[in-house]
Parts: structure tokens; C-alpha cells; sequence
């Protein structure tokens, strides 16, 4: 299998990590904001985001392995609605905060919980998507699976130091949780123009 058709499954996979930390930093500003700063609004945020991801990712393997043929679609898929909840996130977070804003930790923590669920649920399903789809087209598997779960992380890597050193610094929250939505259409739109439409097969570049 061409190894520049594996790159570039590497490239969106970056990508994604990259919007997806966005997100997290953002979001956990906003909210921090909203409910206060302290020990339970930090692990409630934290909480709420890996058990997303965790949900997501068994899910996502199970379609993954019950939608083999179509999981470019679903991954696209993914990556759009990542997006358009991103878009939204600053008024749905504005909302959440004026209707629980002084309620008890508990109301707190499940409003917020009920809010990330599915953009973090969509993240977490990613991976064993594109897991299934490296395992049905790519040889190699386990070195192509180190690199995807490595870009992934690098990508998220690369958006802490973008966040904290640059984009904080000249745009506002909601332009960088904008930029993040308009990258997660950027990968839907990558990765379905080169493997949905004419197949991993016919990719020469």
C-alpha cells in the first residue's frame, strides 16, 4: 500500500488532536469562568472529557466493526459534527451557564457532563475508526497504528503551545474555539475527497 496515502491519514489524524486539545483548553476557560475556579469544577472538567472519549472510543469500535465499508463516511461524519458543535459551543456554554450557574455541584457536574458528551463522544470514537480502516488497507499495521496514535498526541501537543503562547494572545476565546470547528471541516473535507470518493486504491499522492 502507498505509503503516502498513510501519511496523509497521519496528517488529518494531527490535525484532529490538535482542534481537539483547542476545545479542551478553551472550553475548560469558559466554564471556569462561568462556575468558578477550584478543585471540583477541575475534575469535573476533566472528568466529563475522558469519559466522553471513553464512550466514544468503544463505540466507535463497534461501528467501526459493524460499518467496515463505510468508515471514511462515518469518519468524515465525525469530523463534521466535532465542527458544528465547536461553532455552537460558545452559546451553548452561555446558556448552560445561565441556567445552572447557582446550582449545586452535582446539577454542575451532570449539566456539564450532558454538554461535552457529544462532541467528546465523536473524538473518542475517531481512533478505532481510523484503526479499522488502517487495519482493512495499510500493511504494517502496528507501526502505522503507533504513528496515528503519535500524531494524534503530537497534534495535541502542538495546540497547548499554540494556545499558551500565541493564540490566546491575539484572538479571543471564541475565535480560537472557531478555528479549531473550521479545522475539524478542513479534515472531513481532506479525507473524504482522497479515501471516500475514489478509494484508497486509486491514490497515487
Amino acid at each position: 500500500m502507498n505509503q503516502y496515502s498513510a501519511t496523509t491519514v497521519k496528517v488529518v489524524f494531527f490535525m484532529s488532536g490538535f482542534a481537539a486539545l483547542i476545545y479542551q483548553i478553551a472550553w475548560q476557560r469558559i466554564l471556569f469562568t462561568a462556575f468558578g475556579v477550584d478543585l471540583e469544577s477541575i475534575t469535573i472538567i476533566i472528568a466529563v472529557f475522558m469519559a466522553g472519549l471513553g464512550i466514544g472510543a468503544y463505540f466507535g469500535g463497534r461501528i467501526a466493526d459493524k460499518f467496515p465499508k463505510h468508515i471514511i463516511f462515518y469518519f468524515a461524519l465525525t469530523e463534521i459534527g466535532i465542527g458544528v458543535f465547536g461553532f455552537a459551543s460558545p452559546t451553548l456554554i452561555e446558556l448552560t451557564k445561565n441556567l445552572f450557574l447557582h446550582s449545586s455541584i452535582v446539577t454542575v457536574a451532570f449539566s456539564n457532563f450532558v454538554l461535552l458528551l457529544f462532541p467528546t463522544f465523536l473524538m473518542g470514537s475517531t481512533l478505532p475508526l481510523l484503526t479499522q480502516y488502517l487495519n482493512q488497507h495499510f500493511d504494517n499495521i502496528g507501526n502505522n497504528i503507533g504513528w496515528l496514535y503519535f500524531t494524534n498526541t503530537l497534534g495535541a501537543a502542538f495546540a497547548c503551545i499554540s494556545v499558551g503562547f500565541f493564540l490566546f494572545n491575539h484572538l479571543t476565546i471564541t475565535q480560537v474555539i472557531y478555528l479549531a470547528a473550521i479545522v475539524n471541516c478542513l479534515v472531513a473535507i481532506i479525507i473524504f475527497f482522497k479515501y471516500g470518493r475514489k478509494g484508497v486504491n486509486h491514490d497515487n499522492n
